[in-house]
Formats: C-alpha cells, structure tokens, sequence
C-alpha cells in the first residue's frame, strides 16, 4: 500500500497534534513537505521525520513550485484563518486535495472560493471539526436521523473558558481582519457545529449580542449569547466566553420530543422520557493525548477518516458546505450583534 504523500503550511501550537498523528498513522502517510514563515519552526517539525523537507517560501508562486517538486498527496492548512483560502485554493486547483483547520475561513466569500478551488481541481476540501467523532456526538446525530428522539424542541451550549492577555501577543490572533472574531469564531464555533450537526438543522436566523468585557486590548470579542432559529422553528439558545478562570466543560444539550442529550466535554448523557438512561464515554482515550485538553483527543480519528477515504477513491464524510453553514451562522451572528436586528441566513 502506498503512503500518502503530506505537506503541512502552519508549524504553530497545533501542529503537535498533526505530527502525533502522522506518527501514529505511520504506515499510511509520509510527511514530505513543512512549510512556515519562521524557518526554524518548519526545520523542528520536518526534522521529526527523515525526508521532510522544511521551507519558508510562502509566496504563493513560490509555495506551488515546492508542491510541484514535492508532489503531495495531502496538504494539511493550519494557518491563521485569513490564510486558509489562499493557500487551500494554491494547492487544490493542482489537484491536491486538502484538510485544513477550522473555521473554513473568516469571510463566506472565500469560503465560496475553497469549494469552487476544489471543484475546479477534483481534489477533496476536509475541514476539521474534530469534535464531530465524539462517540457520544455519533449516537445523537443517528437518534436524531432515525427518528427515536423524536422532534427537535431546542438546544442550548455553554462555553466559559480562560484565554489571557498574553493569548492575543502574536500577529493574528485578536484582530478581525486576521482572526474574524474572538471567542465565537476562535472557541464557540464547535458548539455551533455540532448543535446544527447533531441535529441535522439549519440555523436561519440568529439574534446575537457580543460585547469586550474582560480582555480590554483586543479588538475582537469576549463574550457572546444568541437566540439562533432552526428550520423547524426551534431555538438554539448560545452562550460563551473566554474570560472565565479556566476552560470549564463544554455543555451542548438538545431537547427531544423523547429525551434529552446533553454532552459535557466528551461524556453524552442521554435521559429518556420513559425513565431510561444512557451514558456513552468516549472510545478514544486520553492517554498519550497532544496539545491542550480543550482541543479533544479526535484530530487523529478525523485525519486518518480523510486518508480512508482518499484512499478508498470516496467522497470524505462532510462536504466544506458543512463548514460554510457553521460560518455563516458565526457571520450572521456578528452581524446581529452588530447592527442590534435579527438576521435571516
């Protein structure tokens, strides 16, 4: 079986967590390429594997002659998210198929421009929503499906989590121009993805309001709440914030016609009307885990589903337009909050 061929653009914080998997997933893929703008960063991660080669030529002519040279299968994009498009679409229009870090990128607009890259170039666009294989998120979803759950009545998730000043001291992060948003776009956009994913709907209206209460040197915000509409009429009922003492659980609960499913960081409680419970762990241990605990221990399991699929000659389970509603939704919500009227998505 041949190894897949892997580029990375973005040796940041993250990328531990895509170098373990690269590891682990060691007879399928071989790193090949490592580019950043800070050569050092490209030379520490491609020197975890022997043949990589690290660059930081991230002028995009220059960046699509290394792709030529180095012939990649997959690029992984874990850039800052104005970067996403440029670079996804530099190498999907050469047939390179991608999987880039979330959100898909901070403008509807260029997330438009990542899907019709792919078209154009018949290479696949991945966006990771880790969170998404949370066995717990699974089940939900197929309850939903069938039917068992019956009707969607509501949603709510919590986000309280800790980012400090020093957070925000690098040349993106805090800046709508290069971030979009702060807590929304940044942490709370998994919350989002998977309400919409769980349930199956489509937001179309959202009522937000954000506000900088805490961390005062941003431009971005700190804190965010919505009354989001669903398709069946149902409210998702948002909250977040990243000023809290720590990274407090998540909670995503979605109310059923037959239950209640709440989800509380990875652990899915499944309360039935009937009196019945189910409590579902997560099958992926913790043990061995890279990276900060709030990012989840399912990069892997996503990554190595992408390569499956790449592999199997099949469609990768969720389209980019996934990752597009997720955003239009952050989007709309800014844009609520913004000029104080509800939104129509």
């Amino acid at each position: 079986m041949r190894k897949l061929r892997i580029a990375v653009i973005g040796c940041g914080r993250i990328s531990s967590v895509y170098a373990s998997a690269f590891f682990n997933l060691g007879k399928q893929c071989q790193p090949v390429l490592a580019v950043d703008k800070h050569l050092d960063r490209a030379e520490a991660f491609a020197g975890q594997f022997p043949g990589c080669i690290p660059s930081d030529n991230t002028d995009i002519p220059e960046f699509q002659a290394l792709l030529s040279e180095c012939r990649p299968d997959v690029l992984h994009v874990l850039l800052p998210h104005h970067l996403h498009c440029k670079y996804a679409a530099a190498a999907l229009e050469m047939g390179i198929h991608v999987l880039c870090e979330k959100p898909i990128d901070i403008s509807l607009e260029a997330a438009d421009g990542m899907i019709e890259a792919s078209r154009r170039g018949g290479a696949q666009l991945g966006i990771v929503f880790q969170n998404r294989y949370i066995d717990g998120v699974q089940r939900v979803r197929e309850l939903i499906q069938s039917g068992a759950l019956g009707d969607v009545k509501g949603a709510f998730s919590t986000l309280n989590w800790h980012r400090p000043p020093s957070y925000y001291e690098c040349d993106w992060k805090g800046r709508y121009a290069t971030e979009g948003g702060g807590v929304v776009i940044d942490q709370a956009i998994h919350s989002i993805d998977l309400v919409l994913y769980m349930t199956g709907l489509k937001a179309v209206g959202v009522q937000g309001h954000t506000a900088r209460r805490v961390l005062k040197t941003i431009e971005v915000e700190d804190e965010a709440d919505a009354a989001i509409t669903l398709e069946n009429g149902s409210i998702y009922s948002f909250f977040s914030c990243n000023y809290y003492t720590s990274n407090s659980p998540i909670r995503v609960e979605i109310d059923c016609e037959n239950g209640t499913a709440l989800l509380t960081l990875d652990k899915m409680e499944i309360r039935w009307r009937d009196g019945r419970e189910e409590v579902i762990l997560p099958s992926t241990g913790k043990r061995g885990a890279v990276g900060e605990n709030y990012w989840g221990t399912f990069h892997e399991k996503q990554i190595a589903d992408f390569y499956e699929a790449l592999r199997e000659k099949r469609t990768a389970p969720w389209p980019p337009e996934d990752a597009r509603r997720t955003l239009e939704v952050v989007l709309g919500l800014y844009t609520s909050a913004r000029t104080q009227s509800e939104i129509c998505l």
